[in-house]
Formats: C-alpha cells, sequence, structure tokens
C-alpha cells in the first residue's frame, strides 16, 4: 500500500484505476445496429430528402400574393420536408455534443434546448457505439467511467475526494469511483456556469411513512438510481433553506433544494428560469438564493488542494482524552499493559491476552455452548454425563482457553452494549435519527463515536467529543442507562468490530457503514489472522441482536461459535448470486417501509424489525469480473446495512474499494486515506485452531475426548479433610484461621476459584480473576504466597497449594468443598456401594440433599466473583442437585413411599425450576399418592408457571397418561 508524503497537499496513493470490462458478442451486435441507425438518421434521411424532395424553399423572396395563394400538395410536402430538416439538424447537433463529451471525458454534456427525446436517443446510439471502445468514459447514463488518463486522474480536486470516507462510490458496474463523480460534478456546474438553464428539485414531504431518497429521485428523474451521487456531489456542503447542509447522501429532509442533473426530467424537476411559475415565489426565491451557493460561486474547501484533515470524515481521528487513573492492585500497583508479542511472557497467546471484547465474545459463546451440551446431556443422557464435568482442555486448549480468561472483559461489552443502545432510546425519545457512525474508540474511562458528519448536540449523558464529529461518554455515566430494556432499545451499531489499538485507545470500525467494499492487502498468514479475529469477533459479540455474518473461503470451521449467526459461501460467484438477490430484497423492504436507510428502521415504531446487518468477509482474493460486480453491488451498501471486507494478495489492489487496510508482517494495520496506523488485533492460525476445538470438544454428540471424572474424596469417616470450605449457599470455610480483615476477601476469593477448577488455575488466570482491570506479576506472586501460608501444610509437610508441572496452581487433597462431597456423595449412591444396598443409597443420597443450603456462594460480596460469568457452575450445579434428586425419588417410590419422593424433589425444584424432570417425576410422585385432587391442583400450576409458552411435550404427553381431561382444569385456572 502507497504511503503518505507529509510534505504533500494530498496523498501520494494510487488513484483507482477502471476495470477492465469483458466485451461479448452482445455488445458488438448492438454497436453494429447503433452504426446502422446513425447512418441512416444522419446520412439516410438528409440523402432521401434531397433525392425525392429536392430544395424545399421558395428560389426567391416570397411575397404577400404568394401567402395569400392556396396550399397545393406540394406545398404542404416542402413545408414538411422543412420541419425533417430542421428535426435533422436538432439530432445532428445532439450527436456532435455527445461525442465531444465522450471523447473530451466530460460526464454531463450540454443540454441543447427543447431536444429532450432527440438527446437521449443521439446518447444512447453513441453509448452503444462506443460500449465497445475505450471511449465510451464518462459518457451516458448506463456507461462506465473508462479511459480517464493518468494524468487527469492525479488532480488535486480528484485527490482530495479520495480522502474522504464514504465520498467514494461505483456509478455502474465497472465501479467509476468518488473521484470521477465529483470531476464529474464540477465539471456539470462548469457547463451550467451560472443559474442560467439549470435544474432543480424540490425534496417532497413524506407521503404517510414514505419519505423521499436521492436514490428514489435519480430513479424517477435520471432513468438509474445509481446515478444518485451525481446528485450528491452537486449538492453536497451547500447551504439549505433550513440553515443546514447536505453532508451524507442516505440523510435528506423535506423542503430541501436540490440542483439536477443536465438530463434530468420530469414534471417535478424545474429548470431555471424557463419554468419559474411552475412554482410559487417563495420557491423561487429558494432556488434562486440555493444556485448562488453552487460550484461555480463557491468552492468547497477540500477542493483548494488542502490537507486531508480539512474534512471532518478525511480522516479517523484518535479522539483527544484524560489521563484515566491508572488501575491499582494489592498494594497500589500499577495495572500490568498486555504484550504486544506472541507470547505474554507467561506461556499464553498475546493474541487473545489482547483482545478483551473479542474474548469476552468467544467465552460467552463457548459457556453457552457448554451449558446447552449439558442440558441436553441432563434430558437424553448422552454419553453418560450427567452430573459430571465437561472435558477438562489440555496443550494448546488449555493455554488458549486460559488466555481468552485472563483477556477477557465481560464489563466492558457490557458497557459497550448499554451504552449504545441508551443512545439509541435517547434519540427514539427525541425523535431524532441515529447518526452515521464510521468508528468507535474505546478507552478503559470512555467511549468515543465518530460521526459521518456532525448531527447535532448528543442526548444526555453523552457529550460533545473534540469537534463536531465526535460524541463522547464516560464509562461513570452509563448508569443512567441501566433500566434499559434490550428487548425494547435496538442494538443501533451491530456492525462494530475491533481492528486493533493505537495510544490505548481501541478502535471498532463500523463495518456495516462504509459505503462501498474495504479492502484488506498484505500477507497470507497475517491477512487471515485479521480476517479470523473479525469473523469470530461479530460471530458472538454483546453488543448486536440479529445479525448475519458470510465468510467466504475460509472459516466453515467457526460456525459452532454462533450457528444461527454465522454462514460460509464456497466462492465469490455464490456470494455475488446472492447479494444480488438480498440486496434488490433490502431496497424494496426500505422503499416499503418508507426508510431511507436501515438506522432510520432501528429507531421509532418500526423499530421491531431490527433492520438486521449482513457483514461479508471474503478470503480468496476476486477476479477483476468478479470485483467488479462486488463494487457494483455496494453502491449502496452503505444505508442498507451491508458490509464487505475483502482480502488482496500483498501488493495488490482491489479494484473498486472504497477504503484500503494493509497488514504487515510484524501486525501493524495501515490505512494511509484514513489516517490510521494501528497495532491489529489478530487470530493466528494456532489460536484459531485451538478456540475451534475447544468448541468441538463442547459438542456431547462429537468425536471429542471423553468427559473427566469428578474429583472425588474420601466420603468414610477416615477421610476427614484438613480445610473444609461451603461454597453451596453461604461461604464459610472450616479448619483455617480467620486472616486479616483487609485480606480476607481477596484470600476467600481466590481458594473458591481454586476449589472450582481442581484441575488447576494458571496464576494469569487468578490475576485476572481477582483483579480484572489488570495486575503486576509482584501483586499476583505476593496474593498466591500468602494464600499458601494460610492454606498451611499437611502433616506430611507438604504444602497445600501447589505448583503442577504446566505451572498451574493446584490444591491438596486435604482442602475439600461441599461441592466435592455432593459430587462424591451422588457416585457413591449411583455407581458405588449404594448400587448393592437400598438403605446405603437413601442414606448417601439424602446426605447429598443435605448439603445444599442455597445457590452457590450465596453471600458473595457485591462486585467481586465477577469470574463467575466465564463459569459453568451455575448449569451443573442445579444438574447435579436434580440428579441427587431423582435418584432419592426413584428409591423412595420403589419403596412405595410418595411422600418422601416429593419431599425430595419439591427441595431440588427450590434450585432447579427450569428442570422438566423434576416436575414429570413430580406428577409421578403425586400421582402415586391416589390424591387426584392434588394432582389437579398440581397440573393447573404447571399451566400456569408455563405461562404463554405452554408445557413441555413430554410433560404434556405425561399428564395425558395420569389425569386425562387435564387441559380443561388447566384452562380455568389459567
Amino acid at each position: 500500500m502507497a504511503r503518505t508524503n507529509p510534505g504533500s497537499t494530498g496523498p501520494t496513493n494510487r488513484t483507482p484505476q477502471p476495470l477492465p470490462r469483458r466485451r461479448t458478442g452482445g455488445d458488438f451486435v448492438k454497436a453494429f445496429l447503433a452504426f446502422l441507425a446513425l447512418a441512416v438518421l444522419l446520412v439516410g434521411v438528409p440523402g432521401a430528402l434531397a433525392y425525392s424532395v429536392g430544395w424545399p424553399l421558395p428560389h426567391s423572396m416570397p411575397s404577400f400574393d404568394m401567402v395569400q395563394q392556396q396550399i397545393t400538395v406540394s406545398t404542404f410536402l416542402n413545408i414538411l420536408t422543412v420541419v425533417v430538416w430542421l428535426a435533422w439538424a436538432q439530432f445532428t447537433a445532439c450527436v456532435l455534443v455527445e461525442i465531444k463529451a465522450a471523447v473530451s471525458g466530460v460526464g454531463m454534456p450540454s443540454h441543447i434546448p427543447g431536444a429532450g427525446p432527440s438527446q437521449l436517443l443521439a446518447r444512447q446510439l453513441i453509448a452503444a457505439l462506443l460500449l465497445v471502445s475505450a471511449t465510451a468514459a464518462s459518457f451516458a447514463p448506463g456507461i462506465a467511467q473508462f479511459g480517464q488518463s493518468l494524468e487527469s486522474t492525479h488532480k488535486p480536486t480528484v485527490a482530495a475526494a479520495q480522502q474522504l470516507p464514504g465520498v467514494g462510490s461505483v456509478q455502474q458496474a465497472q465501479a467509476a469511483m468518488a473521484s470521477q463523480a465529483e470531476a464529474q460534478a464540477e465539471q456539470a456546474h462548469a457547463k451550467t456556469g451560472s443559474q442560467e438553464g439549470t435544474k432543480f428539485y424540490r425534496i417532497s414531504p413524506p407521503e404517510g411513512r414514505h419519505h423521499d431518497s436521492l436514490w428514489e429521485i435519480a430513479q424517477r428523474h435520471l432513468g438509474d438510481g445509481r446515478r444518485y451521487k451525481e446528485i450528491y456531489q452537486l449538492n453536497k456542503d451547500r447551504m439549505q433553506p433550513d440553515g443546514t447542509k447536505l453532508s451524507e447522501a442516505s440523510l435528506i429532509r423535506p423542503g430541501w433544494i436540490m440542483e439536477m442533473p443536465a438530463d434530468a426530467h420530469g414534471g417535478e424537476v424545474v429548470e431555471m428560469p424557463d419554468q419559474a411559475p411552475k412554482v410559487s415565489e417563495a420557491v423561487q426565491h429558494q432556488i434562486n438564493e440555493y444556485a448562488k451557493s453552487g460550484a461555480h460561486q463557491e468552492k468547497p474547501a477540500q477542493h483548494q488542494g488542502g490537507s486531508r484533515g480539512e474534512n471532518p470524515t478525511a480522516q479517523i481521528s484518535v479522539p483527544q482524552q484524560r489521563v484515566p487513573d491508572a488501575p491499582t492492585g494489592d498494594s497500589g500497583a500499577v495495572a500490568e499493559a498486555p504484550s504486544q508479542s506472541s507470547d505474554s511472557g507467561f506461556g499464553l497467546s498475546a493474541a487473545l491476552v489482547g483482545a478483551p471484547l473479542l474474548a469476552a465474545g468467544v467465552l460467552g459463546a463457548l459457556g453457552r455452548r457448554r451449558r446447552m451440551a449439558l442440558w441436553q446431556s441432563a434430558m437424553t443422557a448422552v454419553a453418560g454425563r450427567r452430573g459430571m464435568e465437561p472435558p477438562v482442555p489440555t496443550g494448546d486448549e488449555a493455554d488458549a482457553h486460559d488466555a481468552l480468561l485472563v483477556g477477557a472483559d465481560p464489563e466492558a461489552v457490557r458497557f459497550l452494549d448499554l451504552a449504545l443502545r441508551g443512545l439509541s432510546a435517547s434519540l427514539a425519545d427525541e425523535n431524532r435519527q441515529l447518526p452515521v457512525v464510521y468508528a468507535a474508540w474505546f478507552t478503559d474511562g470512555d467511549l468515543h463515536l465518530q460521526l459521518a458528519q456532525p448531527s447535532g448536540t448528543p442526548p444526555a449523558p453523552w457529550e460533545q467529543g473534540q469537534d463536531q464529529t465526535f460524541w463522547r461518554l464516560e464509562r461513570s455515566a452509563v448508569s443512567a442507562y441501566e433500566g434499559i430494556d434490550p428487548e425494547t432499545a435496538a442494538a443501533p451499531y451491530p456492525g462494530l468490530v475491533s481492528l486493533g489499538t493505537r495510544d490505548d485507545a481501541r478502535l471498532l470500525l463500523n463495518l456495516e457503514a462504509v459505503p462501498g467494499v474495504v479492502a484488506l492487502s498484505g500477507p497470507d498468514d497475517a491477512r487471515a489472522a485479521v480476517l479470523s479475529s473479525v469473523a469470530a469477533e461479530l460471530a458472538t459479540n454483546g453488543w448486536s441482536d440479529r445479525m448475519t455474518v458470510t465468510v467466504v473461503g475460509f472459516g466453515a470451521e467457526l460456525s459452532p461459535l454462533a450457528p444461527t449467526r454465522l454462514r460460509h459461501l464456497g466462492s465469490v460467484e455464490e456470494l455475488v448470486e446472492m447479494l444480488g438477490a438480498e440486496i434488490g430484497q433490502r431496497r424494496g423492504a426500505l422503499g416499503a417501509a418508507g426508510h431511507d436507510s436501515v438506522l432510520t428502521g432501528r429507531t421509532g415504531p418500526a423499530q421491531q424489525t431490527r433492520w438486521a446487518p449482513h457483514l461479508v468477509l471474503v478470503a480468496q482474493e476476486p477476479t477483476a469480473e468478479e470485483a467488479a460486480a462486488l463494487a457494483e453491488l455496494s453502491t449502496d451498501s452503505g444505508r442498507l446495512g451491508i458490509g464487505c471486507l475483502i482480502g488482496a494478495g500483498s501488493g495488490n489492489q482491489l479494484p473498486g474499494a472504497t477504503w484500503d487496510l494493509e497488514i504487515t508482517e510484524d501486525g501493524r494495520l495501515l490505512a494511509p486515506l484514513l489516517g490510521l496506523e494501528l497495532q491489529a488485533q489478530l487470530l493466528p492460525q494456532a489460536q484459531h485452531e485451538a478456540v475451534v476445538r475447544l468448541f468441538a470438544d463442547a459438542d456431547p454428540e462429537g468425536d471429542g475426548p471423553e468427559p473427566a471424572r469428578p474429583f472425588l474424596v474420601d466420603i468414610t469417616e477416615q477421610g476427614r479433610p484438613a480445610v473444609y470450605a461451603r461454597l453451596v449457599g453461604p461461604y464459610e470455610i472450616i479448619g483455617l484461621d480467620t486472616p486479616d480483615s483487609e485480606r480476607s476477601a481477596l484470600l476467600h476469593e481466590a481458594l473458591a476459584l481454586l476449589l472450582l477448577h481442581r484441575e488447576g488455575v494458571h496464576p494469569r488466570v487468578l490475576a485476572s480473576a481477582m483483579w480484572p482491570r489488570g495486575v503486576t506479576p509482584e501483586v499476583c506472586d505476593a496474593l498466591i504466597e500468602r494464600l499458601r501460608m494460610w492454606l498451611g501444610t499437611d502433616e506430611d509437610g507438604s504444602a497445600r497449594l501447589r505448583t503442577d508441572d504446566t505451572g498451574r496452581l493446584t490444591l491438596a487433597p486435604s482442602v475439600v468443598s461441599d461441592l466435592d462431597v455432593l459430587r462424591s456423595l451422588h457416585h457413591e449412591a449411583t455407581e458405588g456401594r449404594g448400587t448393592r444396598r437400598a438403605s446405603v443409597r437413601e442414606r448417601l443420597l439424602t446426605d447429598a440433599l443435605g448439603l445444599v443450603r442455597g445457590p452457590l456462594l450465596a453471600d458473595r460480596t457485591e462486585g467481586r466473583y465477577g469470574w463467575l460469568t466465564h463459569e459453568i457452575i451455575d448449569t451443573q450445579l442445579p444438574l447435579l442437585v436434580a440428579d441427587v434428586a431423582l435418584a432419592l425419588s426413584a428409591h423412595h417410590l420403589e419403596q412405595d413411599q410418595p411422600e418422601k419422593a416429593i419431599a425430595a424433589l419439591e427441595a431440588a425444584v427450590a434450585g432447579s425450576s427450569a428442570d422438566e424432570r423434576l416436575w414429570n417425576e413430580l406428577l409421578r410422585a403425586t400421582h402415586a399418592t391416589g390424591d387426584m385432587d392434588r394432582l389437579r391442583q398440581l397440573a393447573a400450576d404447571l399451566a400456569v408457571r408455563s405461562g404463554a409458552r405452554g408445557l413441555p411435550p413430554r410433560t404434556e404427553a405425561l399428564l395425558d397418561e395420569l389425569l386425562p381431561g387435564w387441559r380443561e382444569g388447566a384452562a380455568a385456572a389459567g
């Protein structure tokens, strides 16, 4: 990728080159027919007139007597011949004007008065004729802009246009760039020269829910909606009658005046001053005043050859930020910043440790998959996993999992989601549209949104940033949105995705808002790592609702991360076909709903539709034809909610791309036109594969490793532990002295983490769990040493806190929790001594159920134990308790003791009310009592509890068997 020369007035990057178009046989047939038609009209018509009629005018000056003579057939034919000669002359002039425009590269030819149909016919014939030549550039609607000379594409005005994110457009299938559209608009202005003969259109008020848009105006009055960019270039940044300016093609207002290209037609278009009587004096005055702001009167700043920073959207700028308070851990140590090397220095991947939003999303998705697997196993007894641990990661998977735990920042995800949904709700309350957001900068202390253009004063608690294109929210101020309901407040910017960091700020690019294709070039491995990171974060992020992420040429194995969100296509050809159909559907849906873009559909009365984005990631470099097709399809992508990130080989440029990014071998992400240089967020191949295996191992029906056996303890009197911790219910520790009050909470929390992970805990994982904002290794080492001293040693002198061969911290078998005992009692009752003697089974299961005193760590300190969000113990414990109750209930029913069975089941239902198995067994136990009224009441209670969702099918089938006619009773109760 080219670099920016600091000493120049504009970037020295390449100008997007015309895309080659493969000429077809149909093109040559059309050109030949157009040549014949032109030959007949230009040569044949005058030749026929001269041969058959001759000179139609009198050979001498006509007298008054001649006028009074009767009109003969010969006179009528001569008059008709004169009319035909005049029409031929007008058509010939149109042909000459159109040829001159084609050869000179002028986008909009001069308009010949009164020659609308003739000029249109001449334009189409010349266009068809020149379609097979290189001189058809910038010629007519439907002909792409080719043939610009290399010198003309390096004009300062063109370079300035290329600096504007969002100004680039592709007028037709061959991707005519924004620079060409802007030059075309200036040349159109130069042609008009003044208000004389200029056409204008006044934006109409909305009819019902339908709002006008530049696309529809271009479709009606220019014959091609894709020419909306011409209207935009003619009118951007010009003062409108209401005092505002057109800054974004998708945002127009009723009452605005739009200058139109010379070939605009239709009854709503007013040509000034000839058609002034068509409108009121007030509108005439508005048009006259607006005409004074044309390009022939004043040039926009970016056309003066100024620097790229003159336009607020010319760069994605790093926001100005206050120096945040340094996060501290124990002893006030400053938080440690993640290393940018391939290894964090503790055996963990820096790529995952340094990606807090990605890691949080992947961990959340992994937790959901593991919970689902546990429930599925419990309901279907798959692989015998009920009440047991999922597979414990080992090797690379264990390192990847630990790196995810260290890097994840779920609070940051929550803040981002709450801030964006709160902004959406606030703007909806004020009846304001969502602004177009190109990027977000995320820091420890605040969130900055970079807008495509100024959008007024932000709603509180948001405030103005460093200029009018930045809105800022401090993290402490997000509490104002705590009551936001995700069901009513839509996620406004689901396409935000992390690209990398700069100056302690993390950049999230709004891929959905980019007005066209984003190209990513660089070495294959580095490019793949960027695409993998983007795909994984989009698939799992927590600040979106519904979304579709399509990966092309890679990432099929990523679908388990989000099966309903991520899909895979094998080729760009499939993508082009699919996108073509979807874009047509989206345009129709937006028009039918009266929205000019998806943003207006995400707020207000229609927000329930959500207007979910579709984000496309392509790994394989498309061919020139495929790139042209994607560029054409992406001309209107910004307003349709479709974003494309397409890979290109190292040193290659993707034809038709709006923004160009480059990833280097050393992990820097460069975008000179956007003013960006970041340390890229990557998901290298090794970590990519490890994450994929973590999800595969969580599949209960897959071919992953066998589930881990639970940690079992000696439940006899001889196995009394030295240290016993009660976790199920209020947290208590027996066998240790009470530590100093200032360190007690930290030591108790660290011990709880170790007790829930008997396989071991990486020191970095322990540190990130205790200090989510970071801590120095010295502080973590001090905690581990104090924990080791507090736990003490066993009788043989060995420490109860140990370090295994992988460097992970483990507890000695003499340190036990009630959760360990609960698992051991259940195992002994169902797979050990309890299987041989019913009395032993009853005692073991009763003791196990008696250990359940409430939820896990019921009295934990608010603000601590945040790491529990990454755990699946919230699913494992209720399932284990349900397994114990079900086994005890089955034993009591065998002994014909239904009341005891009911008591055991009711004890478990209190902590696992969603477990269908418990309710079904409770119905059987109640039926065994013979009390049908009690059974009817239980059925009615279940029906009420299930609400609108209704009872599960298996429960309904059981009730049909045990209590025919239960539906009538349930209906009466409901």
